[in-house]
């Protein structure tokens, strides 16, 4: 496939080596606006807006990734393979599933456990691949962390396909294993970055809490709140 892809009208070289990608392209034109030095739009394909800019005079793109591993699959697989992009960090949301977040906290995903068949329809692999975060970007984000004083908390996240579920038996089944927070991109970011040979990361900041529905975050809220996350994914490139 050529540049254009069908999905992403940027030329060659519109792309910095590292993307922030959140799910909501609004968002992505958020921090463009709001974090980047001169930022440009590059596309606009299907309402995915994605921009390039600096951060301190260093180039960094931002671009939404859209809901679910098909969307994030797609942009990300586009991103790596045809834009040569090297680092993914994902920066989204995510609902609480230990007891221990708060709304607002922070959360690096380390691995990303998955009720989605997107990791096996894509590796192929004859076991269970794992998707996992990579730890060079995941030294810069404990680093970052320390400077600006955000409390990064670290563990599995899940992702699933399924945003409304009821089933607080299979909740209860994550938590006894210590996963963190429940988001829907993180695992096919991983997968696409395995197989590219490339670097991703998912940070998540806590919108609403899974057991307890009546504390969440507005979508303005989530929109346009997540500074501390959003600073820590800039301080990494």
């Amino acid at each position: 496939m050529t540049i254009p892809t069908p999905h992403i009208s940027a030329k060659e070289n519109s792309f910095a080596k590292t993307v922030l990608m959140p799910g909501d392209p609004l968002r992505a034109k958020f921090i463009a606006e709001n974090f980047l030095e001169m930022p440009k739009k590059v596309n606009a394909v299907r309402g995915m807006f994605g921009y390039t800019g600096t951060y301190n005079g260093t180039p960094v793109s931002v671009m939404g990734s859209g809901m679910g591993c098909p969307s994030m699959g797609i942009y990300s697989y586009e991103l790596f393979n045809f834009y040569k992009v090297e680092n993914i960090i994902r920066v989204g949301s995510a609902g609480s599933i230990s007891p221990e977040l708060e709304l607002g906290d922070v959360v690096m995903g380390v691995g990303a456990c998955s009720e989605s068949s997107y990791a096996g329809t894509f590796a192929r692999c004859p076991g269970s691949f794992t998707p996992t975060g990579s730890f060079e970007l995941m030294l810069k984000a404990k680093n970052a962390a320390d400077v600006l004083g955000v409390k990064l908390h670290t563990g599995n996240l899940l992702t699933t396909d399924v945003f409304y579920n009821d089933d607080n038996v299979g909740l209860n089944a994550w938590l006894r294993m210590g996963v963190l927070a429940v988001e829907m991109e993180a695992a096919a970011l991983y997968t696409n970055a395995a197989r590219a040979g490339k670097n991703a990361l998912c940070i998540c900041t806590i919108s609403d809490k899974v057991f307890s529905r009546s504390e969440s975050m507005s979508a303005d809220e989530r929109e346009k709140s997540f500074t501390n996350m959003i600073s820590l994914g800039l301080s990494m490139i």
